[in-house]
């Protein structure tokens, strides 16, 4: 197939070229230098987050999270079906449970008045991921959290610099994650960062980031040799890719106005559509201030997603669908897991179809896209 309009497009500022040159040309490419700590510092304050460790994906950020939770086996954990993978499997692999529940059907995030009746004497965290760049109801799942003593850890990914009531997605529980893969807004190819919101875990986040070891002290001349303290991994970012994150942190309102100003043309030109049936547009909630990580659509009964996406990929435009419910994968299945009762999650997902949206794509695009949609339902 021949693509003219990808689904998925990084944004280069100009200056990451000159970044990672410099990184080259200084010879400290490891990790945990200058660059690595600009970004921290730059997310610090854009974010006011508590502090910030660059890590080299979101599902290593997750993973952090999942040992500083003190996860262990069978302990249960609270998360929604519609996710990725890396969302459970950073807490299984610490022996957790997953325990399912419905999402909403208009944010396609975790249903909050469905996570209580969830909550068991073996429960120890609700991982609320935040769909789109489109915060959860993060208060309720705090209130929650709060009456029965559970951690609260953020899937970001999707979400940085988008807010919830004016806070930063990833900085209200007491661990965020964050990614910024080649398919984020803001991206260094492949990369993470872990929020840590409660400082009481600061100083155990740096050791298992670190392999479990106090390495950073020793740098800092604080110790006079590093030892193996804790378990951890090898969970830092390259300086290299350090680098080309700093140029894309240094872009984002370019990056963050040009997402905004294309999603409003698409619901503009795609309002029809939805009046006439056929689709429904995404929900931005008023108290939340989005990313616009992605733009999608949720066909009607009966529309053939395949269908559509073999119409569009015949003008050159890929669209696609997002994730498989983890509560119907074969992993899941073979290990036994209950059949919960997600009837939002089992409708919604097989028609959730992504449109192309990328920091710097044309407004004619976007224009070609929707009038391919439009098309397909004969309404062009």
């Amino acid at each position: 197939m021949n693509i003219r309009i990808p689904l998925q497009k990084p944004l280069l500022s100009g200056r990451e070229l000159e970044y990672m040159t410099d990184v080259m040309q200084s010879g400290g490419i490891s990790t945990n230098g200058r660059y690595t700590q600009k970004c921290q510092g730059l997310l610090e304050s854009g974010l006011l987050a508590q502090k910030v460790f660059l890590t080299n994906s979101c599902t290593a950020a997750l993973e952090m999270a999942a040992i500083l939770s003190d996860i262990g086996d069978g302990d249960e954990v609270i998360l929604s079906s519609y996710a990725h993978v890396s969302t459970a499997n950073a807490f299984f692999l610490r022996g957790g449970r997953p325990v399912f529940v419905d999402i909403r059907p208009d944010t396609m995030n975790i249903d909050e008045r469905k996570i209580e009746r969830a909550v068991t004497e073996r429960t120890k965290a609700i991982v609320p991921l935040h769909y789109a760049g489109v915060g959860c109801e993060m208060d309720a799942i705090m209130d929650i959290a709060g009456r029965h003593g559970l951690l609260v850890v953020e899937d970001a990914a999707q979400g940085v610099y988008a807010r919830y009531k004016g806070r930063s997605l990833g900085t209200i529980g007491q661990f965020g994650a964050i990614s910024f893969h080649n398919t984020k807004n803001i991206t260094s190819g492949e990369g993470g960062a872990i929020l840590v919101n409660a400082p009481e875990y600061v100083e155990r986040a740096e050791i298992v980031r670190d392999m479990g070891t106090d390495r950073n002290k020793f740098m800092r001349g604080e110790v006079q040799r590093y030892t193996w303290q804790d378990i951890g991994s090898s969970y830092n970012i390259s300086e290299v890719l350090a680098a080309l994150l700093l140029a894309q942190l240094e872009s984002e309102s370019e990056i963050h106005t040009s997402r905004r100003e294309l999603y409003g043309a698409y619901c503009r030109l795609l309002a029809p559509l939805e009046d006439k049936g056929h689709i429904s547009l995404p929900v931005i909630p008023e108290h939340c201030s989005s990313n616009y990580h992605i733009f999608h659509v949720t066909l009607a009964e009966g529309v053939s997603r395949g269908e559509l996406v073999g119409h569009l990929g015949r003008l050159g435009i890929q669209a696609a669908s997002h994730f498989e419910p983890l509560h119907l994968s074969p992993l899941w299945q073979s290990l036994g897991g209950a059949h919960e009762d997600l009837p939002v999650t089992e409708s919604v997902s097989p028609r959730l179809l992504r449109l192309p949206l990328y920091a710097g794509m044309r407004t004619d695009d976007v224009n070609a896209v929707a009038e391919a949609v439009a098309d397909f339902f004969g309404e062009s």
